[in-house]
């Protein structure tokens, strides 16, 4: 997959900015889509990459309760595990123009065993919006892909 950007210019270079999480839907081989518990189906999120190849990353359950959640372990590929409705990461990131992906190295995050953790997604950025898809799985390891949509905030 090549990076697409409305003004033809490189994915690194179109990708520095904050933005905010629009939506972020999973579905199966069958197209049926799946819910993620410990986030829900229209989680609040907020994600940076800077210029020197840091980023940082927020996602909330919208209905978070004030008990506390369960979380399970994540052993999904490409993923990281959300605590009480909240997950939390951050750390360097670096760009390949050519294939439209983001590798991300987590410096720290919200749940310990993420912390090292290379994530790797397929990006692309038309005008003020932001797509990450990436191959995953659910809790009890059905393959999905997980599909965010983000819109340029700063």
């Amino acid at each position: 997959m090549k990076a697409t950007t409305s003004s033809r210019q490189p994915l690194s270079a179109t990708l520095i900015g904050t933005w905010e999480l629009v939506s972020r839907e999973d579905y199966t081989r069958n197209s049926e889509r799946r819910i993620d518990p410990s986030l829900g189906a229209d989680p609040i999120a907020l994600l940076t990459y800077d210029r020197g190849g840091y980023f940082a990353a927020q996602f909330m359950k919208r209905e978070r309760g004030l008990e506390p959640e369960t979380s399970t372990a994540s052993s999904a590929p490409n993923n990281s595990r959300a605590r009480g409705g909240y997950d939390a990461y951050f750390g360097t990131y670096t760009v390949d123009d050519v294939h439209g992906t983001v590798t991300q190295r987590l410096n720290g995050a919200l749940s310990p065993e993420n912390v090292g953790q290379i994530l790797t997604r397929d990006m692309t950025v038309i005008g003020d919006e932001l797509v990450i898809r990436l191959d995953t799985a659910t809790a009890d390891g059905e393959p999905i892909v997980r599909t965010l949509r983000w819109k340029r905030v700063a």
